[in-house]
């Protein structure tokens, strides 16, 4: 009979030990991604420089100075405009082959209101107006501005753009 006292306190400890082991751990899975304002300070000042290596690179070497900038995977993609234009990295690289032979000169600027967003210690987003003047190998000049967004993803020591989506400005309506 003086088992049975220790029954309740013996139930109680086993389902303490089993929610314990078994239980919600949303508060330990998030550690890991989380950020500190210090490490999301440190990565929004290396992703605006990084930004700026990419302007600077564009500008000096031309288009194909992108290959060194966007993640070289299947996840990669970029639009225009709203729509697809490379759904991965191997047919940027065909394009921007292909286009880097049409251009004689290009030069890119961010503007002033670059934006990043750290989401975690490998991920930022990007956002930033833009200001683009190229001139193709005939001497046509051709001027764009708009609104650029990306996510720049850190992976092998580097960071880079893992996809994009350029919007050229609209111009305003025509008035009536």
């Amino acid at each position: 009979m003086r088992t049975w006292q220790w029954a309740p306190l013996l139930l109680v400890v086993v389902f303490v030990v089993i929610w314990a082991a078994c239980g919600p751990r949303h508060e330990l899975a998030a550690a890991p991604n989380s950020l500190t304002p210090a490490r999301a300070a440190e990565i929004d000042k290396d992703v605006r420089a990084f930004a700026g290596v990419v302007a600077h690179d564009i500008t000096a070497e031309g288009p194909t100075a992108w290959r060194r900038h966007l993640a070289d995977t299947p996840a990669f993609f970029l639009a225009s405009n709203g729509q697809l234009v490379f759904t991965n990295s191997a047919s940027f690289i065909t394009g921007i082959q292909a286009f880097a032979q049409t251009i004689k000169h290009i030069e890119l600027q961010w503007g002033n209101d670059l934006r990043v967003d750290p989401l975690t210690p490998e991920l930022a987003v990007v956002g930033s107006s833009y200001r683009e003047v190229q001139v193709n190998t005939e001497g046509k000049r051709v001027e764009e501005a708009g609104y650029f967004t990306g996510i720049a993803e850190y992976r092998n020591g580097q960071w880079q753009f893992r996809n994009a989506h350029w919007s050229e400005a609209c111009p305003p309506p025509a008035a009536h």
